[in-house]
């Protein structure tokens, strides 16, 4: 590196994004992500003892999959190449190839490549990595936004170790908020900013565990913002927050009681079978930046606890939502979650289901627990029917309509109902067939 190119790496480095200043340099700098960094875990013993495979990084923007990347580039005592996937050719690869192999070979130094967007490559210029891969040449780190089952060769997923990276957490963007107003050295602390408390959560929550988009706001907001004429400190008020980041705080605090309150008006909403109230807390919820899984759980538990075998579909509905929500992420999903919601909304509705396991497991409760019937007992192992187990069960296929009428409760508690199908949807449908059974079985 001559003259030039240091006082070029030095100005860029000063002067780029507050996000890319503030990235760690440690491991012990990193927020977040414990779940594959924390001590105990496999990745943070291989980065601390340099000893990493090749490895991929999967996870939503903004998330540190760079950070790990520079992280574990400070770390090495191997060589470290970066290229970017959306502008490196097979040339910047052969280049990156011939080095890793003169370093291998004088030096015995091992080379690792970060290939950042690495599903931006198409399978040739995968299949042209894999072979150094495979002979040690090179250590691949990818890092993708994209599922690596999908966009990366499983040649190369067979040879490296996936990493899932969440979205970070609320109290985790917090923190990195106030280190970057504070920070003097590689953040903005020579601004003087004072952040008040309701900018920060704001932030933290519109984020929506997107680090960078949460740090790039406070940059914003802080090389935009007058002194205040009577302390001569940049004030990072809520208003500000909302300028920075084109979105206006609404009342909506996860842990407070208008978090519940709108829980509560969703799940009201499409019980009550008012599709336009129910997907207009939909929306609040969703613009609040609340989890997506979180809303699809309620759904699902609304669909079974409320709409039941009324309509057994509305179930499969919620539950593939549920999935899909999670495989596509937003901005889509909110339109995945609209169809479940209008769906279970608009269902014939029965609670026969809730009743049922509610009055069935306060008699498990409250009584003994009596002995399940002779005739029903398992008796495939030797010996059983010698003490009567299974003896007297009729199998209800050889009979009409595939049913008969036999005892299944316990002893004493013979005609106790608990499902009591509604009259309502495929449910009345259910209760019309049961009673024909039972009828038709008395006939016979």
């Amino acid at each position: 590196m001559d003259l030039f190119d240091y006082m070029r790496s030095a100005t860029q480095e000063k002067e780029s994004p507050l996000a890319s200043r503030m990235r760690p340099r440690t491991l012990d700098e990193v927020v977040g992500q414990k779940h594959i960094i924390g001590k105990d875990k496999l990745l943070y013993r291989a980065i601390r003892a340099d000893q990493l495979g090749s490895l991929i990084f999967y996870g939503p923007p903004g998330t540190g999959k760079t950070t790990l990347a520079k992280v574990i580039a400070n770390t090495t005592k191997a060589e470290f190449r970066q290229i970017n996937a959306t502008a490196a050719g097979k040339k910047d690869m052969e280049e990156v190839v011939k080095a890793a192999k003169d370093s291998l070979g004088m030096y015995g130094k091992k080379t690792i490549l970060f290939v950042d967007e690495i599903h931006r490559f198409n399978k040739s210029q995968q299949d042209y990595l894999l072979p150094y891969v495979e002979d040690g040449t090179l250590i691949l780190i990818g890092a993708t936004t994209e599922n690596p089952y999908f966009e990366v060769n499983s040649a190369l997923l067979s040879r490296s170790r996936i990493f899932e990276l969440k979205g970070l957490e609320k109290e985790e963007i917090k923190e990195l908020l106030y280190r970057a107003v504070s920070d003097r050295e590689n953040g903005m602390g020579t601004y003087d900013v004072i952040m008040e408390e309701a900018a920060a959560e704001f932030l933290a929550d519109v984020a929506g565990g997107d680090a960078r988009a949460a740090l790039n706001a406070v940059e914003l907001g802080v090389l935009t913002t007058e002194r205040d004429q009577a302390d001569n400190k940049i004030h990072l008020t809520l208003d500000v927050a909302q300028e920075c980041i084109q979105k206006r705080a609404i009342r909506y605090d996860k842990d407070g009681d208008n978090h519940y309150d709108t829980i509560s008006a969703f799940i009201k909403s499409m019980r009550g079978s008012d599709p336009d109230a129910a997907i207009y807390y939909l929306a609040r919820m969703l613009y609040a930046g609340e989890d997506i899984k979180f809303i699809a759980r309620r759904i699902m538990i609304c669909a079974s606890e409320d709409v039941g075998n009324a309509d057994p579909r509305a179930l499969m509905v919620a539950v593939s939502a549920a999935q899909a929500v999670e495989r596509i992420g937003m901005p889509e999903a909110q339109i995945i979650l609209a169809q479940a919601v209008a769906y279970v909304a608009t269902a014939p509705k029965s609670n026969a289901a809730v009743c049922a396991i509610s009055e069935a497991m306060d008699t498990v409760k409250e009584q003994r627990h009596m002995p399940v019937p002779a005739h029903l007992q398992d008796s495939h192992y030797r010996g059983s029917t010698d003490l009567g187990r299974g003896i007297g069960y009729r199998y209800a296929h050889d009979y009409p309509n595939h049913y008969v009428k036999q005892q299944y409760l316990p002893d004493g508690m013979e005609g106790q109902v608990f499902y009591r199908p509604a009259d309502s949807g495929y449910e009345k449908t259910i209760r019309d067939f049961m009673q024909f059974l039972r009828s038709s079985a008395q006939e016979n």
